[in-house]
């Protein structure tokens, strides 16, 4: 009996230890299959700080990043040599026997400039203003690749101010003109181009942005900027500096709706921003191309059939006048609008629609910006005397 006792005892104890045994085995397997509070506590942490950082990153892109972003690869730098003209005065220029010997110098000098521009199509066409290139002999157009080309100019229009140009190459990236006359006042507008020749630096345009100020703003009398028209322009306070023209203004929607072409600058440095750029409205812009892509030039051109040249020393003491008193007429073209108002070689053309005329390039701006749809009228001086003649288109 006691045997069976101590028996039955053993049998409890080993079972006692088997359970125990059990319990510690399970209690070691589930710490090995889960993560231990304090890791778990960290990956929790570590995932909460990379949603924060996401909530950050996609705070950061708006419409304006990503309008910048769509078009910046569009945009060019363009760098030109001009061949301009020049006339150095002399002391003696009105002395009859002293300006013999002492005349007014003429010279042409080769003038490095700098603009911006921009694609408007796969196949290489580039928008800019025209007095970016005026009288340009060699053109080249800078992509934010770094890479340089040599551009043509396929039309130019003077009084408007804006010029095609034409790149060789495929599959360029280009911006989508948009709507200038669905403009909002006071909605976001980005400027971008080659400001003081940036873009030099690093193939990149430089942005700056503002809002529309206020549209429909013309220019006329003195602010008709060397005889050119600028009607109907877009103001903006988007910083606009010198090298910045011919370059896209751009909405939030990376749609061009303008060209940056003037500044107001009230400040001791030339051509800097303080708050007021004009830009040319696209849509005027779209209506020119078709004649700037098919013909070079408007089909609305003053078709004069003269050809003038400037007053040298010789001819004005022979006339008696001024080097600087007109230009003088050295061709009438046949059946044109000058042989029927009855202009002859050998007249000096003072002024036309009564505003003094002091050069050829005075002449070209002048007749440029007449309004088409009026006769020109020019004031000659022939034998002594002055006339005033019609030219009717």
């Amino acid at each position: 009996m006691k045997n069976r006792h101590k028996n039955l005892i053993g049998i409890l104890l080993a079972f006692a230890l088997l359970i125990q045994c059990s319990s510690k085995k399970d209690q070691k397997s589930s710490y090995s299959d889960s993560t231990p509070p304090q890791l778990t506590t960290a990956v929790q942490l570590a995932n909460n700080s990379q949603v924060v950082d996401q909530e950050i990153f996609q705070s950061r892109q708006n419409a304006i990043t990503r309008a910048i972003a769509q078009v910046s690869p569009a945009v060019v730098g363009i760098n030109v040599v001009q061949i301009r003209r020049y006339v150095e005065s002399s002391p003696f220029e009105n002395d009859p026997f002293w300006g013999l010997f002492f005349p007014q110098r003429e010279y042409l000098q080769k003038v490095k400039g700098l603009g911006s521009g921009f694609l408007i199509s796969q196949d290489g066409y580039v928008l800019t203003n025209e007095h970016v290139i005026h009288q340009a002999s060699q053109i080249v157009v800078t992509t934010t690749e770094g890479k340089r080309y040599n551009a043509a100019v396929v039309g130019a229009d003077f009084k408007h101010d804006v010029a095609l140009l034409k790149i060789k190459g495929k599959n360029f990236p280009y911006i989508s003109l948009g709507n200038s006359d669905d403009i909002i006042i006071g909605e976001w507008v980005i400027a971008l181009g080659n400001p003081f020749g940036l873009f030099n630096v690093g193939s990149k345009p430089t942005v700056t942005v503002g809002v529309v100020s206020a549209t429909g703003m013309d220019f006329k009398g003195e602010l008709a900027i060397e005889g050119r028209s600028y009607k109907g322009m877009i103001q903006t306070d988007a910083p606009i500096n010198g090298g910045n023209s011919g370059g896209p203004l751009v909405n939030s929607l990376g749609q061009c709706i303008g060209i940056n072409t003037l500044i107001i600058s009230g400040s001791q440095y030339e051509k800097t921003s303080v708050g007021i750029g004009f830009a040319i409205p696209i849509n005027r812009v779209k209506k020119l191309l078709p004649d700037l892509k098919k013909i070079g030039h408007l089909k609305k051109t003053f078709q004069t059939g003269l050809e003038v040249t400037n007053i040298n020393w010789l001819m004005a003491r022979m006339l008696g006048i001024s080097s600087r008193d007109g230009v003088i007429v050295t061709r009438v073209a046949r059946e044109s609008a000058a042989e029927q108002a009855g202009i002859q070689i050998g007249d000096v053309i003072v002024a036309v629609n009564n505003e003094r005329i002091h050069s050829t390039q005075e002449f070209e701006r002048a007749v440029n910006s007449a309004n088409k749809k009026e006769s020109l009228f020019l004031t000659i001086f022939r034998d002594g005397d002055l006339y005033r003649v019609v030219l009717k288109f």
